[in-house]
């Protein structure tokens, strides 16, 4: 067996090391700057998407795509929403080549106010014998679609208006609940709701397009965390029309307004690729929008492994380039140990 070694700049921390991983006879690994196993904190590995939209995907799609983060040097990932039997699945079963799950299992959401092929509609009635179910079922997270637009049967949104999916009240008890059980809750929210998510209890936001500085303070204070997923929300699309460029630029902005401020109100600013990005492409989006490179990069690291508990057991990612200069060389690790192992 090779044992790999590493000797360069260690970052975000910037220091200089020399690592070892393996035992036999050494070999160099190529790289001169590393940084700690990348964190995916908004995936979600069974959701793909068609002409109709949006839909649930079998193990296989989910296997492939954690083969593919792993080649990217994501060395654990917080699923938030998918086909439950496969991600709790994933979650239950670590495999040594690819990245440790965390699973929240199905989407909680009540009928017509989610995409049709992407959960299992669960009333308020229900909501808490669901929320239980999860938990019980192996689930270290729940993910609570907070607010959406109405949807029709077969899929399309009707009409723009983002409303609250559950009474307030009941999603505190949602957040009881799922305290009690040892178990944390996501949100995802992208309306003025998000203040009342925060105020009770809700540990991590996710999206938050519309939260504010008060929203901020509070969460901060319990040491909760945002997950902005700029990948989904501003980035650059080629068909986008003028309109929509307007109304990105406008949001983007905003976040941007946000995010100078989430660190200095304590918040646990998270990565997540969601459906349609990387973790890469999040650290060069937050990079230029609020944080500096280097709080980029902890978002992505080590922040992330802090917040979520989870142990670093041998996982490292080598780059060319410094990516305080050039972020755009995370897309291309030079070479990834994962578990103790390279993988690439």
């Amino acid at each position: 067996m090779t044992t790999w070694t590493f000797e360069g700049l260690s970052l975000p921390v910037d220091k200089s090391v020399r690592l070892r991983f393996g035992s036999g006879e050494e070999d160099s690994l190529p790289g001169r700057f590393a940084l700690p196993g990348l964190v995916d904190a908004h995936c979600h590995l069974t959701v793909d998407a068609d002409e109709r939209g949006p839909f649930l995907a079998g193990s296989t799609e989910a296997e492939d795509r954690l083969d593919r983060l792993a080649q990217a040097g994501v060395s654990a990932v917080r699923d938030v929403g998918g086909r439950r039997e496969i991600t709790l699945r994933l979650a239950r079963e670590p495999r040594e080549d690819r990245p440790i799950v965390l699973a929240a299992g199905r989407f909680l959401a009540p009928k017509g106010r989610y995409f049709p092929r992407m959960h299992d509609p669960v009333e308020p009635d229900e909501l808490l014998k669901a929320v239980e179910a999860e938990l019980d079922d192996g689930a270290t997270w729940v993910k609570l679609v907070a607010d959406f637009p109405a949807v029709g049967p077969d899929g399309p949104i009707r009409g723009s208006a983002v409303e609250p999916t559950y009474e307030l009240g009941l999603v505190e008890q949602v957040v009881a609940t799922a305290h009690a059980k040892g178990g944390r809750v996501a949100a995802h929210t992208n309306s003025a709701v998000v203040s009342d998510l925060v105020r009770v209890g809700v540990d991590s936001i996710e999206h938050g397009t519309s939260i504010t500085e008060q929203d901020l303070e509070i969460l901060g204070a319990r040491g909760g965390a945002w997950t902005p997923t700029l990948c989904a929300s501003i980035d650059t699309h080629a068909s986008e029309t003028l309109e929509q460029r307007d109304r990105r630029l406008t949001k983007a902005k905003y976040l941007t307004s946000m995010l100078e401020l989430a660190d200095q109100y304590g918040v646990t600013v998270l990565t997540g690729s969601d459906v349609v990005g990387s973790v890469a492409r999040e650290i060069e989006l937050l990079s230029r929008h609020g944080l500096d490179v280097t709080q980029a990069m902890a978002a992505a690291t080590t922040k992330a492994w802090d917040y979520l508990g989870l142990l670093d057991d041998g996982n490292l990612v080598t780059y060319d380039e410094d990516p305080r200069e050039r972020p755009g060389i995370l897309a291309t690790p030079a070479a990834v140990i994962l578990h103790g192992r390279r993988i690439r």
